[in-house]
């Protein structure tokens, strides 16, 4: 899992260790990677308006997604949000919803 940080100005590098320090509290941060860019491409792929934005990019399952855009959220909320990214993850290495009753109950 990778996390991108979009960016136009200096707000990024406040946000990046902000990033990088919840990581390092979860014990995380050997398991996902924290990159910043000014990547058009990117910007225009996910409509990005505000800067800067934090994207989620899962590349074994193609997922990217903007989570937020144009704030820098609190320590906890950045926390939250993770904890909320790995529990869902953990549950999803579990699923097949074909084999099993839990997994159409839970996923």
């Amino acid at each position: 899992m990778e996390v991108i940080i979009y960016w136009e100005d200096d707000n990024s590098s406040i946000l990046k260790d902000k990033i990088n320090l919840t990581l390092e509290d979860l014990w995380l941060n050997d398991f996902i990677k924290v990159i910043s860019t000014k990547d058009e491409k990117l910007k225009e792929e996910l409509n990005i308006t505000k800067t800067p934005a934090l994207v989620i990019h899962e590349e074994s399952i193609d997922f990217k997604d903007t989570i937020f855009e144009w704030i820098i959220p609190k320590d906890e909320e950045i926390k939250s949000m993770f904890i909320s990214i790995i529990w869902w993850w953990s549950w999803t290495d579990w699923c097949a919803p074909s084999d099993c009753w839990t997994c159409t109950t839970w996923c």
